[in-house]
């Protein structure tokens, strides 16, 4: 028999109190019936002596709580998945967006799955290629870590999430390559952006796209970075996929997940945010990786904007603990109109060393890359020092150092928007930078690497 509660004591926004509680668990759904006959849906958020606290998922206007009845569904937030997922866009809470029929599941999986068990995970040692030199070439994205990109308020990390969704693929024979793109808190006209963008490119068709809008609830926003990896754990350890999950933007999450804790009156950690911050980003960041035994993989590309362009604030400082590096966007670098504006000195790969080399990328990739860093970092401090004691205080070679910086930034940061580099381009357009230098300043590409590359290119 279904049991109802007639016990609404009050909804101030999108928080419900009831009174007379016994058989309500933390994260149970549950129904509302209002005075209409509609049906509008929540979750527990809390449950403290008879009473339980409900987050509501739809709006409360014109509920009449005196006239209306709840009840508890026994049971978390389900997804069903299926392969048919892939070119669908769905809400939040895993509902259908796009206008197209339901899908028909193959099996229903509980959001709230933990982590990959530490023992049964296998180390990331694949390269992916996204067509971004600053990332395939210096930092580059391995299958089964955690990159986040930090961005800040202004920078086009929208147009560069775009541009990985469109170009990213893994090299090799017989593999299958999908993309969750997950969007939490956008506007409605960078929605339109994300979609007509994959529609018009054909990355639709291998991408699951979840949008959650400004508009839509602070609950709905939690639930859909964990709807979205549920859909890349069955893509990826099922179907044998390797799947790129996209999450953008993990601010909008942080500001979602402090607005429920001072819901519950919970008391604050650092700038208003719930002391367990930690511990929920690493529930998300956590269920990337790869696993013995399982062909597939799940690799994670969070972006966040930092707010005030302060990377010690608590988004960026708890991601850059648990994930693997960070990929940094410049402002100085923007302002000179470089696209994308990465800063290739302050972003990180800790994993790049695994996923090239040999049978990966190129035998000489990590010379190059150390080289490139190298003379990159040494003409920034030329340029610097010119700055200051003028540019005839500074050697002949630190000034082709400092030229060397110029021409790095404009042709190999710097690529169009729908320009897709191959890992060979990337690495070609590195060396033809390079040569222009000395043998004897090549000091970090080892002698057979060295005339490999005075060979071929």
């Amino acid at each position: 028999m279904i049991k109802y509660y007639k016990t609404i004591k009050e909804v101030v926004g999108s928080i419900m109190v009831v009174d007379c509680v016994n058989d309500a668990h933390f994260g149970e759904l549950c129904s509302i019936i209002d005075q209409n006959g509609n049906k509008r849906n929540g979750k527990v958020l809390e449950v403290y002596d008879d009473k339980a606290v409900i987050e509501l998922f739809d709006s409360s206007n014109n509920l009449d709580i005196s006239n209306s009845k709840i009840r508890f569904l026994g049971k978390g937030l389900e997804i069903g998945v299926s392969k048919d997922m892939l070119g669908r866009v769905f809400t939040g809470l895993g509902n259908v967006r796009d206008g197209g029929p339901d899908i028909i599941p193959e099996k229903f999986v509980d959001v709230n799955m933990g982590p990959i068990n530490p023992v049964a995970r296998d180390y990331p040692d694949q390269f992916i290629q996204t067509g971004i030199s600053a990332i395939d070439g210096l930092n580059t994205l391995v299958r089964g870590q955690k990159l986040p990109i930090f961005s800040a308020s202004g920078l086009p990390h929208s147009v560069l999430a775009s541009q990985i969704v469109r170009q990213s693929k893994v090299l090799g024979d017989n593999e299958q390559f999908a993309i969750v793109f997950v969007a939490m808190g956008i506007s409605n006209d960078d929605a339109t952006y994300f979609m007509e963008d994959f529609k018009r490119n054909g990355a639709i068709k291998n991408t699951v796209s979840i949008i959650n809008l400004a508009s839509e609830s602070s609950v709905e926003r939690i639930s859909a970075p964990r709807i979205g990896l549920t859909i890349a754990e069955y893509l990826a350890f099922e179907l044998d996929m390797q799947v790129l999950v996209v999450l953008t933007d993990m601010t909008n999450y942080a500001e979602s997940l402090r607005e429920i804790s001072s819901a519950r009156d919970e008391i604050p950690a650092r700038r208003g945010y719930p002391g367990y911050m930690y511990t929920d980003l690493a529930s998300l960041y956590e269920r990337a990786g790869k696993i013995v035994g399982k062909k597939g993989s799940i690799t994670q590309i969070p972006i966040l904007t930092m707010p005030d362009d302060d990377k010690t604030h608590p988004i960026p400082d708890l991601t850059g603990y648990i994930t693997e590096g960070q990929i940094m966007l410049s402002r100085d670098l923007y302002k000179k109109g470089i696209y994308p504006s990465i800063d290739v000195l302050s972003s990180l790969s800790r994993l790049k060393d695994k996923g090239i080399g040999v049978g990966k990328t190129e035998s000489y990739h990590s010379d190059l890359l150390n080289q490139m860093f190298y003379a990159y970092s040494r003409g920034k401090n030329a340029k610097n020092l010119s700055t200051i004691l003028g540019e005839n205080a500074i050697s002949a070679m630190d000034k082709n150092y400092a030229n060397f910086a110029d021409n790095f930034e404009n042709k190999f940061v710097n690529q169009g928007e729908y320009e897709n580099r191959t890992i060979q381009e990337t690495l070609n357009i590195g060396w033809q930078l390079l040569k222009e230098f000395p043998r004897s300043e090549l000091k970090r590409i080892k002698d057979k690497n060295l005339d490999i590359l005075l060979e071929d290119k």
